[in-house]
């Protein structure tokens, strides 16, 4: 008999969860499951240890229905197969955790109570983080929740990094860069340690490009910038998110376009980014296969932006060493990481075309001054690392 966890990463359109049996170095994995089209027509698909499939559902179109009431769905099948083994936690990632959460922690109501304060700076994640929590905690609630903070990764980020340039009095009130996809980069780094010869390179740029999607620069292990900062609005051209704006643009919407900031707020965080400038999808996939002008406008425009961060990132790092792609776009889609690596030729990058079609983890060739990689990110078990680290004071 073991002990497991299980862990939950609930988004507004997403759930991801993941078993893991407790007691080696590592958390081993039982099960990995994702229910997609939340608010649409959701669908779940669970995989085993190996990657098989071994159970799908679906559900009719509702709406109304967010992300936490599937947790009695998920907790169910959980408790289906359990066998011999002992639930012994939950734990949940949060978007942001503020100035004061750098490690993972054990969701009290004071706790809670803090998150409930960050839900405006995370509106697409925070409140669905914290939903799944509380619905988890009312079905079992002798089981303790631990929250695990994408933003914890980036809370020691050099100043200039970290500073935002507006009056200095503000930054005690918590606006600061915060940095997000921190669970992802930090089992990337580990991950591209384990599998790069000579071991983690010196100077890497880590590109979690998904629906969210960030670049993430670290000197000899440590985050030393990113794009992201404040909030998760901030950075690259996203799925729906603007990225990067000139804040003149907002004062505009709202002073000539007379957009409340309800609107604003709508705009750019679920109306800009692909789905704005293309007109017809936040999906990379339907862009990269459709004809129309604005799909490839949209696409080019990704590319650009992330070409150009990684330039600025290259600057902060003094060079690079390795890039490392991830996450959905970056993990499946061949054609935009072979868009990036060709720009980057300038910096000594030799792409390995083969390399990228055939699905192999290292896309450059032998002799590039710069290694480019794809890993597939695991965000979970990073939540399970979290919660056992903390059990041992919690039992």
């Amino acid at each position: 008999m073991s002990d497991v966890v299980l862990a939950l990463n609930a988004g507004s359109s997403t759930i991801k969860f993941a078993l893991f049996a407790l007691g080696g170095a590592d958390p081993v994995p039982r099960f990995r499951g994702l229910i997609d089209g939340v608010g649409r027509a959701p669908r779940m698909t669970v995989r085993g240890a190996e990657g098989a499939v071994v159970d799908t559902r679906g559900w009719p179109d509702d709406p109304g229905r967010a992300a936490a009431a599937f947790a009695d769905d998920i907790l169910t099948w959980i408790d289906e197969r359990l066998g011999g083994d002992r639930l012994a936690a939950f734990s949940h990632r949060f978007a942001h955790g503020g100035p004061d959460f750098a490690a993972p922690v054990l969701i009290t109501e004071a706790v809670a109570a803090s998150l409930q304060t960050l839900c405006d700076l995370a509106p697409l994640h925070e409140p669905h983080n914290l939903a799944m929590a509380q619905a988890v905690a009312e079905r079992c609630p002798d089981l303790p929740n631990v929250a695990c903070f994408d933003t914890a990764f980036f809370h020691d980020l050099p100043a200039s990094a970290r500073r935002v340039p507006i009056p200095r009095e503000w930054e005690a009130k918590g606006v600061r860069r915060y940095g997000f996809h921190g669970l992802s980069y930090a089992y990337l780094r580990r991950r591209l340690g384990e599998i790069a010869p000579g071991g983690l390179p010196r100077r890497v740029v880590f590109a979690h490009l998904g629906s969210g999607a960030s670049l993430c620069a670290c000197l000899d292990g440590q985050p030393v910038e990113t794009t992201m900062g404040f909030s998760p609005l901030d950075g690259l051209v996203m799925s729906t998110r603007c990225g990067d704006l000139d804040p003149g643009v907002v004062l505009y919407l709202m002073r000539r376009g007379g957009l409340s900031l309800q609107q604003v707020e709508d705009m750019l965080y679920r109306q800009s980014g692909l789905l704005g400038v293309s007109g017809l999808s936040g999906d990379m996939r339907t862009l990269l296969a459709s004809a129309a002008p604005e799909a490839a406008e949209a696409v080019a425009l990704f590319v650009f932006r992330v070409v150009r961060e990684i330039g600025a990132l290259a600057a902060c790092l003094g060079g690079v060493d390795a890039l490392v792609f991830s996450a959905g776009v970056g993990e499946h889609a061949g054609d935009i990481r072979r868009r990036v690596c060709e720009r980057l030729a300038w910096m000594g990058l030799a792409f390995d075309a083969d390399a990228n079609s055939d699905g192999r983890a290292r896309i450059s060739v032998p002799a590039s001054a710069v290694s480019a990689w794809v890993i597939p990110t695991d965000e979970e078990i990073g939540l399970a690392t979290g919660a056992a680290a903390l059990l041992p004071a919690l039992t």
